[in-house]
């Protein structure tokens, strides 16, 4: 039995998608933990591409139990066009089961409009949210007003909670917002047929996880977004509204730290960053340019052109501090083909002090940082595909083990292509071979 997590290493978009579904073939249970539909994950199997936002990339296998946890936030209504979708594509499974935690809280229409509203009001100091309304769902998470599924599920509960919301939400939205209000019977009726639909999908996911556990199953912890983006660990304020490292696949699913055997953490071969924020490499120049056009830099959830810099080895190691990493997975190496001389950031400087391991906390000082680079050889043969190592041109083997040594975990899998098969994989993390 073996318990991995996997997170991104940078602001999300890192490529999660095709390694949750690579080593998803090893698992038995693969179960998210955070995050809502303002994450999509990008899969390519045979050439034909698959884009989930909230059921766990391992639903492609056969034989699975997949699970969204407790700390997530669901968007019924997406949740069940992404089953339907799957459905009608013939993509679902019958022998793999899905499982939907009774204390995951819902997203309602009022947290959508409060998100777009609020947003407005920001001007030009929009932090860059997706309007989904992950962040006012998280807060009444919090201020314990949330509706979770279990609530949503018993008739009694919903009318009640959702009448105090209500009244409270288009106050906010017409008194201060200046914006119409929501209707509160329209929104019942609607959620009620999604309760009906998303009943036999209800459970005590914990429990599962824990007999998965005892019965020596390899588990499989699926985070969105980056570290990056953590709202304690990222570059706040820019960052969503949920904790993304490796310590909240605890938290979000119900499973003890001491089951977890290892935390694979997801690196793109260079940085990119969708939205607002300090991004210290970004490079608006022909070769930014050239990787977003080449690595197809477009928000999977949003459709935003992505912004592209040189790979950025402080906030990789930040990383690997705060959530524990023990191996990488590298992704998109390809997409620097072509590329010389290469850069890689080692540390920042401003006018007054240094990074070399850790991203400033106070963003008007990150603002200020600069890139201290150093330079390595490009290659000009295409390695895409690619599936030995020892195929790969030393420039590439180079580039490779310098990240390493300056991330101090190994890249345990290369990836050289979008699709599952265009892969190099040192070793399994489930079974370390």
């Amino acid at each position: 039995m073996a318990a991995i997590i996997v997170v991104g290493t940078q602001w999300g978009d890192e490529g999660k998608g095709k390694i949750v579904d690579i080593y998803a073939g090893e698992a038995d249970i693969i179960a998210r933990f955070q995050g809502g539909n303002n994450a999509g994950h990008t899969l390519v199997v045979k050439g034909e591409q698959t884009i989930l936002h909230l059921i766990p990339s391992g639903i492609l296998h056969g034989g699975k139990t997949c699970i969204l946890g407790n700390g997530m936030v669901i968007n019924p209504k997406v949740l069940i066009q992404e089953l339907d979708e799957l459905d009608e594509r013939r993509l679902l499974p019958a022998d793999t089961k899905l499982f939907i935690s009774n204390n995951a809280h819902i997203i309602m229409p009022y947290h959508m409009r409060v998100d777009l509203a609020r947003e407005a009001l920001r001007g030009g100091a929009k932090i860059g949210t997706t309007g989904r309304g992950i962040g006012p769902a998280y807060e009444d998470k919090i201020s314990r007003a949330g509706i979770r599924l279990c609530d949503l599920l018993d008739d009694q509960v919903f009318r009640t909670k959702l009448g105090k919301n209500v009244e409270e939400k288009n106050f906010y939205l017409t008194e201060f917002c200046k914006e119409e209000p929501v209707d509160g019977e329209a929104i019942y009726r609607e959620y009620t047929a999604y309760a009906d639909r998303l009943r036999q999908y209800a459970a005590d996911t914990s429990v599962i996880i824990d007999e998965g556990v005892k019965a020596g199953k390899h588990i499989l912890f699926e985070g969105a977004q980056g570290c990056h983006l953590d709202i304690d660990h990222g570059t706040f304020p820019f960052v969503t509204s949920s904790n993304t490292v490796a310590g909240s696949a605890c938290c979000g699913s119900g499973i003890g730290p001491t089951r977890i055997d290892g935390v694979i953490g997801i690196c793109k071969a260079y940085t990119t960053r969708v939205g607002s924020g300090p991004f210290v490499t970004e490079l608006a120049d022909e070769i930014g340019e050239t990787i977003q056009n080449v690595g197809h830099e477009f928000g999977a959830t949003t459709g935003r052109k992505r912004r592209c810099g040189w790979l950025d080895m402080v906030l990789v190691r930040h990383s690997v501090r705060v959530s524990g990493i023990t191996g990488i997975a590298l992704t998109k190496l390809d997409v620097l083909t072509g590329i010389n001389p290469l850069k890689i950031c080692v540390g920042y400087t401003t006018d007054h002090e240094a990074f070399t391991d850790l991203v400033p906390s106070n963003p008007m000082t990150f603002e200020q940082c600069r890139p201290v680079y150093e330079e390595l050889e490009g290659w000009a043969d295409d390695i895409r595909g690619i599936r030995n190592f020892n195929d790969l041109p030393g420039a590439v083997k180079r580039y490779v083990a310098r990240l390493e040594e300056l991330a101090g975990v190994p890249v345990i899998l290369t990836s050289t292509g979008p699709d599952r098969d265009e892969t190099i994989t040192a070793y399994s993390p489930f079974t370390n071979s």
